[in-house]
């Protein structure tokens, strides 16, 4: 018998496809009442609901073959083992390391790492607390009320996104800032009527270079010698970062450093040192709960069965959609306001590992990799762009989020939210055909003729695709379950489509050459000719609109 491979188990879903899309979700349903039962899969109070999605049991069983060919497992095996599965940089892919609580050692190069983290760890939250409890002040002796994260990218979307969904849990009268753009306004915006003496600001940049970080951050550092001196920016001053050197040119202490390693990447960094802001902001205990619960995801992911394993279940919807039914971007519609800013997490998280045109030896991908991810709240996002979702040529697969129990906000707000909520992933999956617009439209009081005119711009397709993630509610060990979720479903695709999702070197040459026309820019005289005819016409024509 011919051992199965991915290439083989693609093909036979992609002969499944025309069967699919000739039956509704509805129909599928209907012929099959237990179809909820069969499509969910639950992790304490989480639930996972796919049912909604363009399947049936043979396409599910297809998928989880395709995982089988694809060695998912062997391969998440591999990264928990701390082997070096960033192939390009020749690195270990550990974030998981920095939420493991079992005591068990975890190897890297054959070292322990475990009690560097931990030690990291405590000292990190010792600082932590010291600023929440007013023992770290300012150069006159003040406690810090304001605390302004300067990050980009990792060092920014994660700490950001998680304090805001958080917010419940942060301590009243401690405020926390972002700052990420190297736009002036952002850090100008930021600083407008904040008290120098009482503020706090945290740098973080693995190699404290970053260009946009340490713009900002030499910004800050004006900002607070201007107000207090040269010698206050000790005080007002801590680094996440493993440039000891650079950091002390700056004038950081160093007890006030705090380190990471490279093997874990600036997108999966939130469970790191990066976290600094958030444990400032929620406290060390329910940041270690934060922590607890992607180390729950971890462990639900290494051992559930395969059919109820929300992480492999997430990513083989995703590949199915992407690759067997050509869909092209994921939306995240997140039902709470708090998690305004988890669909650009996601997006980084996503597009950033698995944007990749070529395999892990470097020959091209064999079919479409990464979707785009987009989102908005809802019920907001109904407002905006949903009329596309629901009516469009263009057919976007969504997961929703919410939680059954309000966290800091009133009930019957939150019935009303969790009823929009179910409507949308029902309205997507059933539509509405055009007899029954035409019905409807003359049930209002339209003439017949007019409920006939009305009703194609009344239909709705449906079996629109759509998941839904329930939970109890958000706190801190929801927010930690969740974002291990999506981790382990993009680890999930890129196993499956054979790609490394733990570099990013398409960020790297827009940086070059932003380097190399920073100076150009800078200055009216310098020599244009080397550039390309857009490039130079754009940056003759920024002189003269600067006069």
């Amino acid at each position: 018998m011919t051992e199965s491979t991915p290439a083989i188990v693609f093909a036979e879903l992609a002969a499944r496809r025309a069967s699919l899309l000739a039956r509704s979700v509805a129909d599928l349903f209907a012929a099959n009442p237990a179809r909820y039962d069969r499509f969910h899969a639950i992790l304490g109070d989480l639930l996972y609901d796919f049912s909604k999605q363009r399947i049936d049991a043979e396409t599910l069983r297809l998928l989880l073959s395709l995982a089988e060919a694809a060695d998912v497992a062997a391969k998440r095996d591999a990264m928990f083992r701390g082997e070096l599965v960033n192939s390009t940089e020749r690195r270990a892919a550990l974030h998981s390391a920095l939420r493991d609580f079992s005591g068990a050692p975890i190897l890297v190069d054959g070292v322990d790492v475990a009690p560097a983290i931990k030690a990291e760890r405590d000292k990190m939250l010792a600082f932590a607390a010291d600023v929440r409890e007013g023992r770290v002040r300012g150069a006159h002796g003040q406690p810090m009320i304001n605390v302004i994260n300067i990050g980009i990218g990792g060092s920014d979307l994660g700490p950001a996104m998680a304090a805001r969904a958080l917010a419940p849990y942060a301590q009243p009268g401690l405020h926390s800032y972002f700052v990420s753009n190297v736009d002036g306004a952002d850090i100008a915006d930021t600083l407008r009527g904040l008290e120098p003496a009482r503020t706090l600001f945290i740098v973080s940049s693995k190699t404290f270079t970053t260009q946009e970080t340490m713009t900002n951050a030499r910004t800050a550092r004006a900002w607070i010698v201007a107000a207090l001196g040269e010698g206050a920016v000790a005080d007002h001053f801590a680094a996440v970062s493993t440039r000891l050197d650079k950091v002390a040119e700056f004038g950081v202490e160093a007890n006030r450093v705090f380190g990471f390693w490279d093997w874990v990447g600036g997108r999966y960094s939130i469970w790191s040192s990066i976290g600094l802001p958030l444990a400032i902001a929620i406290g060390p205990e329910h940041y270690l709960e934060f922590l607890s619960g992607g180390g729950e995801v971890d462990a639900h992911f290494r051992e559930a069965p395969p059919e109820r394993n929300i992480p492999l279940l997430m990513g083989l919807m995703s590949v199915w959609n992407r690759d067997a039914l050509g869909y092209a971007s994921q939306a995240v519609i997140p039902y709470d306001q708090r998690l305004a800013r988890f669909p650009a997490y996601l997006q980084q998280l996503q597009m950033e590992s698995n944007g990749k045109s070529v395999r892990r030896d470097g020959t091209p991908a064999e079919r479409p990799t990464g979707p785009v991810v987009w989102g908005e709240p809802g019920t907001n996002g109904q407002h905006a762009f949903f009329q596309l979702l629901h009516q469009g040529t263009e057919i976007v697969p969504l997961d929703f989020l919410v939680a059954a129990n309000p966290t800091n906000a009133d009930a019957h707000h939150h019935d009303l939210l969790l009823a929009n909520c179910f409507a949308q992933g029902e309205a997507l999956m059933r539509g509405r055909t055009r007899a029954e617009a035409e019905a409807i439209t003359a049930r209002q009081g339209a003439s017949p003729a007019e409920a006939a005119r009305l009703a194609p711009h009344k239909t709705f397709s449906g079996s629109r695709p759509s998941s839904t993630l329930l939970y109890s509610r958000l706190d801190p060990r929801m927010l930690g379950r969740l974002i291990a979720l999506y981790e382990h479903k993009v680890f999930v695709e890129a196993a499956i489509w054979d790609i490394n999702p733990f570099d990013q070197w398409g960020v790297e040459l827009g940086k070059e050459l932003a380097s190399r026309l920073a100076p150009i820019v800078a200055d009216a005289q310098a020599d244009l000719s080397a550039l390309d005819p857009s490039t130079a016409g754009l940056i003759a024509h920024m002189r003269a609109l600067r006069g």
